[in-house]
């Protein structure tokens, strides 16, 4: 059911109880309107008579006349009743009258109410008794409450037609609006951020276009943000299999080349055996030494096979051992050796991109790293600090490093927040739940000693 028909309907109901509430009214009040009016009519009649009697006496024939100056008195219909018990009609109003326009029968019976009937006894000078009988006729007051409820009903009518135009002219406004919104909205839902709601003349509809537009806008950065970041990181990917397809081709390709050449002069009788040996030996060596520090750049295998808080030690040597100038402290809680190697992972990855940043761009001579367990919230709490030349955060937007730790953060279902100000250090502060569920719902329950 539409909301247009559901206000319709309503307002509908509510005018015809209103309607049905207003009739009733009307009647109760015509009524009684009609039974006040016949009643002072016919006092007034009556004091008018008496006040006649007491100032003469008169024969049957001075009664009619003074009697019938008194036909014009609304409602009531007055008459004479001889001794003989014949009746004279001094009122030319009559209950039998039908006026052009009448009421209908329906509105009378429900007006029309029991009327008292006045008789008076009169003596004329000639001592004859005279019968005076009065009573009501209140047809032309029932007409004028006719028509009195007619213009009321007509009035209520009137407002109701147009309480409903003026419902449909806002329902047409409103809905146009809504209209405009829904459309704008299925396009957002199909990547079209460039459409904007315009402006709207009502306040609470030009709010809700102004939220939509700036929700737009952030969904059209953050797309953005994530087109460049998967760009980089297909860019790096394709460096580093560049890389790797380069170290392969110098190092292993000469070496082994290298080798068969020496295996090849070896086989001569008067070759030196001991030296060719000797050189296979060392190639080896450096095959080796390559090898490991491939391995290490695409895994740390210690990682897998001492954990988390063994290779953060290493990966501080090492970088304590490049920049001897830095001071560099670690802190981290035993058990997160027992997490799952999906958070592992990825911690070890934001700390090691976290310092790469820290080593070229802070210039910190102390950086503090702590990684701790909050067993009360089931939480992994993450804190990098460095005393270097900080930054304002508003000009580091487009920083891939920055985008791909956030992310991977918010991959775990953690917060991610960075604090700096210029010649204030920089903080990189992270929480991630111990329970999560990723994006093809499976969850990881983590046991911590």
């Amino acid at each position: 059911m539409s909301l247009r028909y559901q206000i319709s309907l309503r307002i509908l109901l509510i005018s015809l109880f209103i309607l049905m509430l207003g009739g009733t009214i009307a009647i109760w009040q015509a009524r009684n309107a009609v039974s006040n009016e016949v009643d002072s009519s016919i006092k007034l009649a009556l004091q008018l008579i008496k006040f006649s009697m007491g100032t003469t006496q008169s024969n049957e024939t001075d009664w009619v006349y003074r009697l019938s100056t008194l036909e014009q008195t609304r409602h009531l219909k007055i008459q004479l009743k001889k001794p003989s018990g014949s009746i004279i009609d001094i009122s030319s109003n009559s209950l039998a009258t039908e006026l052009e326009d009448t009421p209908p029968n329906w509105f009378i019976n429900l007006v029309v109410s029991n009327y008292p009937k006045a008789e008076y006894q009169i003596t004329t000078f000639d001592k004859h008794f005279l019968t005076l009988i009065i009573q009501a006729n209140p047809m032309d007051e029932i007409t004028e409450v006719w028509h009195e409820t007619i213009a009321f009903f007509s009035s209520i009518l009137a407002l109701v037609l147009l309480t409903f135009l003026s419902v449909h002219l806002v329902f047409n406004k409103t809905l146009q609006a809504i209209q405009t919104i829904v459309e704008t909205l299925k396009g957002i839902e199909k990547g079209e951020y460039d459409k904007k709601l315009p402006d709207f003349s009502t306040q609470e509809y030009d709010s809700i276009a102004k939220a939509i537009n700036h929700m737009t806008e952030v969904l059209d950065n953050t797309q953005k943000q994530n087109q460049a970041l998967t760009q980089h990181s297909l860019e790096i990917q394709e460096e580093e299999r560049q890389h790797l397809s380069q170290e392969l081709h110098d190092e292993f390709g000469q070496s082994l080349t290298a080798i068969k050449v020496m295996a090849v002069t070896a086989a001569h009788e008067k070759s030196d055996t001991q030296q060719i040996t000797g050189s296979i030996i060392e190639i080896c060596d450096h095959l080796m030494t390559v090898l490991r520090s491939m391995m290490k750049q695409l895994h740390p295998l210690i990682l897998t096979e001492l954990g988390l808080k063994a290779t953060l030690e290493d990966l501080l040597h090492h970088w304590q051992t490049r920049t001897p100038s830095t001071q560099f402290q670690l802190h981290v809680d035993d058990p997160v050796d027992n997490m799952d190697k999906t958070i592992v992972i990825q911690v070890f990855r934001v700390i090691q991109e976290s310092l790469t940043n820290i080593i070229r761009h802070a210039n910190a001579d102390q950086v503090s790293i702590c990684l701790q367990i909050n067993p009360k919230h089931n939480m992994l709490d993450l804190l990098i600090d460095d005393n270097g030349q900080g930054c304002d955060l508003h000009n580091i937007s487009s920083g891939f490093g920055l985008q791909g730790m956030a992310e991977r953060v918010k991959l775990l279902g953690g917060n991610f927040e960075l604090k700096s100000h210029p010649e204030n250090g920089f903080q990189i502060k992270a929480q991630i739940p111990l329970i999560m569920t990723n994006s093809v719902s499976e969850k990881y329950h983590y046991n911590l000693k």
